[in-house]
């Protein structure tokens, strides 16, 4: 008989999602499906909104992620009241910078070491009511506090950046609101140096744990694909500012240099029945060779080089064992996230010594425009947001691809992976092999919650089948 597997919720990660798998009568995987069935529908109800509410009214997609989106919108509206992002005054740049790396690390320390880590360090196939935080609390305590007191760290540069630890108001269309106090700080300058060691801590941790199990981190659901991120206009990793770029499976360029107010040139998306979430693709390769990856692992991947040294050693390290060629592995994306993280703290402690964060002009304007494009790295990967504002002020369209959506390809084929090299002819499916579809999931760190939208009319329909699986009647509305 042919049987079908759901996993749902999908746990330890943002958002929610169901995992179905489709087995025939001879217990091979003949279809696998990643199920994104929550909607949110921020594309349609921001239109009508006066443009400066953008900032603080999208954040509000997430609560783990608000900062991604505030200066996002915050970046699409500088080009509405005419100064673009790389025409900011120093402070404003600055303040933001430091407000998007705070949001790294703690973004970063949050996944590995509360969401990730207990099927690395306690065992994918270990007891289920222990492998999660409180497990990790329970047999590394040490490891478990300074993950906690890391966080909050990235959440007080937030605070002290933003205003609020969530869904803060530092950033404005053409700058920011506020300036760092030197009471705030000497604070965080006190504890940075400690973060920096921290973070280099928690990366040859997990290094140490890959040189003990190489093959699974190196071929746990690893296959080829494109890879796209920003860079800085001289190749560097750069989370805020900077051109597109994308590169295949072995490293050469698919497009580089691109001004991100054009992305529609390069970028679709495609709609599947299934699942609220899309499914971009690079129009010059089409849906089927077109799809791609985004996030840490395609950062390090399409990146020549990383501007701070702790993280440039690292990053070295990484790609010497890469033999400087793109990785595929979903996996990596924890070694990944963990270089990102020594390089956010990095730059969090250098920054807090510059002083156009203490003073100076806060806003400009410009020529007032009527369409702007906001784009920026977010820890899950690139992030676009478009809108277009009528001469009332008010909000006429919005387009979001949000990271999660550019990585929804991706994940399907790392469920996919799991469930053939994992399920095929087994007529029990113990559930250790469960966690491992999870935990190829989890790599990507997704967020579900900020990756459905909606353009125009929100199509329902509804299907109706038999014991047997099959389809008895459908009904369609828009």
């Amino acid at each position: 008989m042919s049987r079908k597997i759901t996993i749902e919720p999908v746990t330890r990660v943002e958002g929610h999602g169901k995992v179905t798998i489709k087995l025939d009568d001879q217990n091979q995987v003949v279809q696998t499906r990643l199920h994104i069935a929550e909607f949110r529908g921020f594309e349609r109800f921001v239109q009508g909104r006066p443009y400066w509410e953008a900032p603080v009214l999208v954040q509000r997609l997430c609560g783990i992620c608000p900062v991604s989106h505030h200066l996002c919108a915050s970046k699409a509206m500088d080009v509405i009241v005419g100064v673009p992002s790389d025409q900011l005054t120093p402070t404003a740049d600055k303040m933001r910078r430091l407000m998007h790396y705070g949001q790294f690390f703690q973004s970063h320390v949050l996944h590995f070491f509360h969401l990730a880590s207990p099927d690395l360090l306690l065992g994918v196939d270990s007891d289920p009511v222990k492998r999660n935080i409180f497990g990790i609390i329970e047999a590394f305590p040490e490891l478990a506090k300074k993950a906690v007191l890391m966080r909050k760290f990235g959440q007080e540069v937030i605070l002290h950046t933003a205003g609020k630890k969530i869904h803060g108001t530092g950033s404005l269309p053409g700058g920011v609101n506020k300036h760092l106090t030197q009471a705030e700080g000497d604070a965080l300058l006190k504890e940075a140096p400690t973060m920096v060691q921290w973070a280099q801590e928690g990366l040859e941790l997990f290094k140490d744990y890959h040189q003990k199990n190489h093959l699974f981190i190196d071929e746990f659901a690893a296959f080829d694909s494109n890879y796209m991120s920003l860079v800085r206009e001289d190749g560097a990793l750069d989370f805020y500012h900077g051109v597109l770029r994308a590169v295949d499976s072995e490293g050469k360029k698919i497009f580089d240099q691109v001004d991100y107010q054009n992305y529609p040139q390069y970028i679709s998306e495609e709609i599947r029945s299934w699942t609220y979430m899309k499914f971009p693709f690079f129009k010059s390769l089409g849906q089927e060779a077109g799809w791609y990856r985004v996030g840490p692992l395609a950062r390090l991947n399409t990146c020549d080089f990383i501007p701070t040294p702790l993280a440039q050693a690292e990053f070295e390290i990484y790609k010497k064992y890469t033999h400087g060629k793109p990785s595929g592995s979903s996996m990596h994306m924890h070694w990944a996230r963990l270089i990102e993280t020594l390089h956010a703290a990095e730059n969090i402690r250098d920054l807090l010594g510059d002083p156009d964060l203490y003073s100076g002009e806060l806003t400009r304007t410009g020529a007032r425009a009527g369409e702007g494009v906001g784009l920026l790295e977010a820890p899950r990967g690139t992030l676009f947001h478009h809108y277009k504002v009528g001469d009332d002020d008010l909000i006429t369209m919005c387009n979001l691809i949000v990271s999660t959506t550019s990585n929804n390809e991706g994940m399907n084929r790392a469920v996919k992976w799991v469930a053939e090299k994992l399920m095929n002819g087994k007529s029990e499916i113990p559930e250790g092999i469960l966690n491992q579809v999870e935990v190829a999931i989890r790599a990507y760190d997704p967020c579900l919650s900020c990756a459905t939208h909606a353009i125009g009319q929100m199509p329902i329909e509804l299907a109706l089948f038999d014991y047997e699986d099959r389809e008895i009647g459908r009904v369609v509305k828009n």
